[in-house]
């Protein structure tokens, strides 16, 4: 049996203790769908990724400013390093608070039509938790999810969100070197920073191209990533504890 060296440090964050800040989360919360959510906890840190509950996240937004933008969709896939569970799968369109752009319309060809009737963010946060509780989550890029759903639970219930995350986009950093600027020699030779975008990250694993700015198929492309990632680069018994923040 060979024994398994990871490549990368472990990203070394205040919050590697998702457990006890849960407990903590779930004494203060006063809305009680929150409540709710912080009460079905987190795994220890040093839970072997093979035994957790992942449940990949995108969401869909007018622009990038969670203070002046809205969502106005997002998808959830649950998963885990063998399997995507397509048939549990769930998507909202919701209706934003503000006016869609045309410049929103076009990135995720969400239009006036689609949110006429679809319900405020505010209806479905219940339905979301309940989805999200126990559950990992794996985003691609954590500063839009965290921040934009934070600003809504905020908005909603006067009380934040707080969640762990394993965020591929930083992963792919840490495995390129993408966070670092270009030595001088780069700069000479020409070279050129490797991409960490979601499709381009994808195409290094030889996984399929989807349309993109879909939240659904997006949350699919980022589970599908992770898989890659942690077959490529990690192993099933790495702890949660290395790659979440």
């Amino acid at each position: 049996m060979s024994v398994f060296v990871p490549r990368h440090a472990p990203l070394k964050t205040p919050t590697a203790h998702w457990r006890e800040q849960y407990q903590a989360l779930a004494e203060s919360a006063r809305d009680p769908r929150l409540a709710r959510f912080y009460q079905a906890g987190a795994v220890d840190a040093d839970t072997p990724l093979e035994q957790v509950r992942l449940l990949a996240l995108d969401v869909e937004t007018t622009g990038l400013d969670a203070q002046n933008h809205c969502i106005v969709s997002l998808g959830l896939m649950p998963f885990n390093l063998k399997r995507i569970e397509c048939r549990k799968a769930q998507y909202w369109v919701v209706k934003p608070k503000s006016e869609l752009s045309s410049e929103s319309i076009t990135f995720h060809h969400i239009t006036h039509s689609d949110i006429r009737y679809a319900p405020r963010l505010e209806q479905v946060l219940g339905e979301l938790l309940e989805a999200m509780a126990g559950s990992v989550m794996v985003v691609h890029y954590r500063n839009i999810e965290r921040s934009f759903l934070n600003q809504a639970l905020q908005q909603a219930a006067g009380e934040g969100l707080q969640f762990p995350v394993i965020d591929t986009m930083e992963l792919e950093a840490r495995i390129h070197g993408s966070q670092r600027k270009p030595s001088w020699w780069d700069r000479l030779r020409g070279r050129q920073p490797t991409s960490i975008r979601l499709a381009d990250s994808r195409l290094r694993y030889h996984l399929p191209h989807y349309q993109a700015h879909h939240a659904l198929t997006d949350a699919l492309a980022t589970a599908e990533l992770l898989q890659a990632q942690i077959a490529t680069h990690y192993s099933a018994q790495t702890p949660i504890g290395d790659l979440w923040s």
